[in-house]
């Protein structure tokens, strides 16, 4: 009988995170990776981490961008990714605005719980990467330590967090400190 192994899983937020944040982006041509993204990621990934995106893209439901321009902005992520040597194990996002209450929408912990499920994640070894602090209480929602990427979107949101990291070279360290 084979038995199912759980692997760790750093869980990265999109916009802002992982691409320049200029709000609802509807053009592919907008999509640029932020500094040290590709040469951290891929590092990461070496030492095991599945790489998985959980993103709040609201604007679909809003009406603001199309659910193909959202997938055009997404395969683009990908491209630049993986011509970095960087390969997604998993996409997931809630098209769902605020007042829908829907159990995908970051803060709530839906969409980690789903890519747990369907990737075999341990959620307790794993980590939830990301600029705002709707981000960390998703990540400690799921049962995930958290990273939060920049000074966040509120005056106490780094207190909010296990770690936090003012660029991408900085988080190399935290997260692979276990590991040896």
């Amino acid at each position: 009988m084979s038995r199912v192994v759980f692997r760790p899983s750093i869980f990265l937020d999109r916009d802002g995170t992982l691409i320049h944040d200029f709000g609802y982006i509807r053009d592919w041509r907008q999509v640029k990776l932020l500094s040290g993204v590709g040469e951290t990621l891929r590092q990461i990934q070496q030492h095991g981490y599945l790489l998985v995106v959980i993103s709040n893209q609201s604007g679909i439901g809003r009406g603001s961008i199309t659910a193909g321009e959202a997938q055009w902005v997404h395969e683009r992520t990908v491209e630049l990714l993986r011509d970095c040597g960087v390969r997604l194990d998993g996409v997931y996002f809630c098209p769902h605005v605020p007042d829908e209450h829907c159990a995908c929408r970051k803060p709530a912990p839906g969409l980690l719980l789903q890519a747990a499920r369907e990737l075999k994640i341990d959620l307790a070894r794993s980590i939830m990467i990301g600029d705002k602090s709707s981000d960390v209480q998703t990540g400690k929602a799921a049962g995930c330590r958290t990273l939060l990427f920049g000074p966040g979107d509120l005056p106490d949101a780094s207190a909010l967090a296990d770690h936090s990291a003012g660029s991408w070279f900085d988080i190399v360290d935290w997260v692979l400190r276990d590991e040896d």
